[in-house]
């Protein structure tokens, strides 16, 4: 079985990213730049918003952390990131979820401009990107093209099934791979004998958010499985996927492990994403 190493791809696309950036900077006079807003105290939030302010730096760009308290209003937010939009000086804004229970993440997701939308994730930008014209592509799915382009992996004309219909991976990512000429068929909670789906599938991305979900029966022989999962509930407390993937070797062609499969890839591409909306901003 081919491991499909998304730290591996992660770096190709980071690397790729550093020249762009100092051109950038060339051009402009200071680097694209990523504003993030994190409310409240979140452990697990505030390391994940640490970990893409390094990954910014660790390409040239850079990246300012506003941390707003667990008390914060939704006017105080909304203002915030109003302020955000107008700043000439930011070419990135990502709002770290999950909020505080009192603040509303649709107020977000509608405010947020699409042109300085990272994530890829306002209604705007989704409206943009299921018309044919992103300003950027959603994060995750976007890893996960890369990873399948960085193996050669190609999906025109082949049967792909994707378990999970967020806005966040399953609904973009079954608009992707439909634009890169796949046949989809789009599964959910409620799809009727999901494993007789699956097994029909040259390629299966999971993104169901159930821990251990699916497992070797689930896939046809010499399939291969993406899995988009990722929970802290595996065997002794480690990190696993939707996916058993103990179980696949020897069975599928080729699936991403986790970790250090689509994860490394949602901040690739987060640094991508900001990296191009601040070049088109400057009219490159």
């Amino acid at each position: 079985m081919l491991i499909l190493n998304g730290k591996e791809v992660a770096k190709e696309v980071r690397s790729a990213l550093v020249p762009r950036v100092a051109n950038f900077k060339d051009k402009t006079g200071r680097p694209p730049h990523l504003s993030v807003v994190i409310v409240g105290d979140d452990p697990a939030s505030h390391t994940y918003v640490k970990n893409k302010k390094i990954a910014c730096e660790k390409v040239g760009m850079t990246s300012t952390i506003h941390s707003m308290p667990a008390t914060t209003t939704q006017a105080q937010l909304n203002q915030a990131l109003e302020k955000l939009n107008a700043d000439p000086e930011v070419d990135g804004i990502l709002v770290q979820f999950p909020l505080p229970k009192h603040l509303s993440s649709d107020e977000v997701l509608r405010l947020v401009s699409p042109e300085k939308d990272a994530d890829g994730l306002t209604y705007a930008s989704l409206g943009y990107f299921f018309a044919g014209k992103p300003f950027v592509s959603p994060c995750t799915p976007a890893g996960v093209m890369q990873i399948l382009k960085h193996y050669q992996i190609s999906v025109q004309g082949r049967n792909v099934v994707v378990v999970g219909r967020s806005n966040i991976v399953g609904k973009p990512m079954a608009h992707m791979l439909t634009e890169a000429h796949a046949t989809v068929t789009l599964c959910h909670s409620k799809t009727q004998n999901l494993s007789e789906v699956t097994r029909l599938a040259d390629i299966v991305v999971v993104a169901a958010g159930k821990a251990r979900f699916l497992g070797k029966e689930d896939f046809k022989k010499d399939a291969i499985v993406i899995d988009v999962g990722m929970h802290g509930s595996g065997q002794g407390g480690k990190l696993c996927g939707d996916v058993r993937f103990e179980e696949l070797d020897g069975w599928v062609k080729a699936a991403t492990p986790v970790p250090g499969g689509v994860g490394p890839m949602t901040i690739a591409m987060l640094l991508q994403n900001t990296c191009l909306l601040a070049e088109k901003r400057a009219g490159f």
